[in-house]
């Protein structure tokens, strides 16, 4: 029932940031879960063993339930999907945090509690306070087990959206990757969130679990009230407030017509990402997660383009072991065997601090002391982690990539600590891959201009473009002041793509993409006309990529690029390859319109 508060409100249209797909409506169901608010108390010296133990106590029933609904995500849709708790099973098992509490109850003499919230905010902080979106959303999983610890601590019950009975939209503040565990699809429509950002556990658990979800809308828990009518559009981020039954009437024709298309690109799935010429092109996925496999078979890419290892990297004080890594790894590249995994070494540094280092005051750390130049830095973190790829390639097709390479000063360095791991591997009489494939990221210019000097040292290129474009043109993309300038079809950038593919063609060298321009469906007429052999995307993206690319003739694509490399404006170019696509594949368009 519509609340009556409601009934003559007008529509109300908020914009966020739409992290999973799908069109849906409901009665609001407004979560507003409490915060834990920690006692505080000084401690004699003799109740301090009691509070370390009561600490112990918790860590250990904070484990159970981690893995209570690691197993129960794992029977509903999958070990791959469950395996996101893993990163706060990492949080609760990191001798290095424990071990921190634990000296500064006895140091302070303060209760747990407090001492808790005081270490794990400093941990919360490091994350936050870094640019790098994707980092900074690891903080909310510190945050998560911190208050999962504290409930136990006090003895407090704990909060499930599981026990929502009648169909809803729920709207909260946030929600925790818990939370989100927890939710009966059959109950819940789709939820909306304050915060959140697409990078987000709980982005990719609602895409995981196909549940539409519109986070970042900042104060929508201000502006609803439990009953209230409203509608989600995830695929443009839209979160409606009693909508117009006008409105209604075109989401309800406009759902339909999406789940016609959607139905239609899932027969693509087995298909080659193949034009209609006969040009293949390979079709890879962009991955953080081991649980985005699933949405990577789904979605039909064909193995990993970029899997991004920074993840085994954070929520804990000290780097993963060897071991770790080399468990990890090893298991995507079973699982995808023959299909290749290309594995990022770490890319942190700068602006993207670990928990485990001390805070850069850099003054510009875009420029500054992060990824290759970090990792040659600390081969205390980087050489574990090469000897835990090469120890995951015997399980697979694993290919190595390093990350911000700038002159081949590095690139040689980078190689020859890899040939010492190998050597150290053979003596251990450990197997491996003893042609793994080495690649370089192409993000900065410097390596786009000199990419004919790095071919003799390497067997693919992969460009990086959201940075390679941020350095190109001088534009910061999440500055509203200047990010009107941030254009990927800006003629400097075309020349550098094709520079690129040229000089890697020349010497027989493999050429991908693996930056946001790969994702788009306008412009992927044009990367294939320029040459790029591989496009790597985010999943979900993977269907709309394959249909325009097997609707698309590969002569018109060589002549689509043809004519954009003489154009002088940005606008035009695409505009010329919205035409085409638009031409040989609509209905993709209208999924985005």
């Amino acid at each position: 029932m519509t609340s009556s508060k409601q009934q003559g409100r007008r529509e109300t249209v908020l914009r966020g940031i739409g992290v999973a797909p799908g069109v849906v409506s409901g009665e609001v169901r407004l979560i507003r879960p409490e915060k834990v608010e920690p006692p505080e108390r000084n401690l004699a010296k003799s109740e301090i063993p009691k509070e370390i133990e009561r600490f112990e106590e918790a860590l250990s029933q904070t484990r159970e339930q981690l893995h209570r609904i690691q197993s129960e995500l794992s029977q509903a849709l999958g070990r791959e999907d469950a395996s996101i708790f893993d990163a706060h099973l990492m949080v609760a098992d990191d001798r290095s945090f424990i071990e921190e509490v634990i000296r500064e109850i006895k140091e302070q003499r303060r209760n747990v509690e407090s001492v808790l919230v005081q270490v794990s905010g400093k941990y919360a902080d490091v994350l936050s306070g870094v640019e790098d979106q994707y980092l900074s959303e690891r903080a909310a999983d510190v945050k998560d087990v911190t208050q999962r610890i504290l409930r136990n601590l006090m003895n407090l019950s704990e909060t499930s959206l599981r026990d929502l009975k009648e169909p809803c939209v729920v709207v909260a503040p946030d929600l925790s990757p818990s939370d989100t565990a927890t939710i009966d699809r059959e109950v819940v429509r789709g939820f909306a969130t304050n915060l959140g950002s697409s990078t987000s556990h709980t982005a990719i658990m609602a895409q995981t679990m196909e549940i539409p979800a519109v986070v970042g809308l900042h104060d929508v828990t201000r502006r609803v009230a439990h009953g209230d009518r409203v509608l989600i559009d995830g695929g443009k981020g839209l979160f409606i407030i009693n909508p117009t039954a006008k409105r209604m009437k075109e989401y309800g024709k406009r759902a339909e017509e999406q789940r016609h298309i959607l139905h239609e690109l899932e027969q693509l799935r087995e298909q080659p990402a193949k034009t209609a010429d006969g040009y293949a092109v390979r079709l890879s996925a962009n991955i953080e997660w081991a649980e985005e496999l699933r949405l990577l078979r789904k979605h039909g890419a064909s193995g990993v383009g970029l899997f991004r290892s920074e993840y085994l990297f954070l929520n804990r004080a000290e780097p993963p072991s060897e071991d770790s890594q080399a468990d990890v790894y090893g298991s995507v590249a079973r699982e995808l065997a023959p299909e290749p995994v290309v594995i990022r070494t770490l890319d942190v540094g700068g602006d993207r601090i670990l928990p485990s280092e001390q805070t850069s005051n850099e003054l510009n750390p875009f420029l500054g002391w992060r990824a290759i130049r970090f990792c040659l830095d600390r081969p205390d973190i980087f050489r574990p982690q090469l000897r835990a790829i090469l120890r995951a390639s015997r399980h697979g097709n694993v290919r190595i990539m390093y990350p911000m390479v700038c002159c081949t000063k590095e690139l040689k360095a980078a190689n020859r600590m890899l040939e010492k791991c190998k050597d150290e591997l053979r003596d251990e009489g450990v197997e491996f891959d003893e042609n793994i494939p080495v690649g370089v990221m192409i993000e900065i210019p410097s390596a786009a201009l000199c990419a004919e000097l790095f071919a003799p040292h390497v067997d693919f290129f992969s460009l990086g473009t959201n940075d390679l474009i941020q350095y190109t043109l001088a534009v910061d993309r999440v500055n509203d002041h200047v990010s009107h300038l941030y254009e990927p079809t800006h003629l400097a950038i075309l020349k550098l793509l094709q520079y690129v593919v040229e000089a890697g063609h020349k010497n027989d060298i493999w050429v991908s993409i693996c930056g946001e321009m790969a994702g788009d469906p306008v412009l992927a007429p044009l990367l294939i006309g320029l040459g790029i052999d591989e496009l790597s995307v985010t999943p979900i993206l993977a269907p709309m990529i394959k249909d325009v690319i097997r609707k698309l003739k590969y002569s018109d694509a060589r002549e689509l690029a043809q004519k954009c490399m003489q154009y002088r404006s940005p606008v035009t170019v695409r505009r010329r390859c919205r035409e085409l696509t638009r031409e040989i594949a609509g209905e993709v368009l209208e999924l985005l319109d």
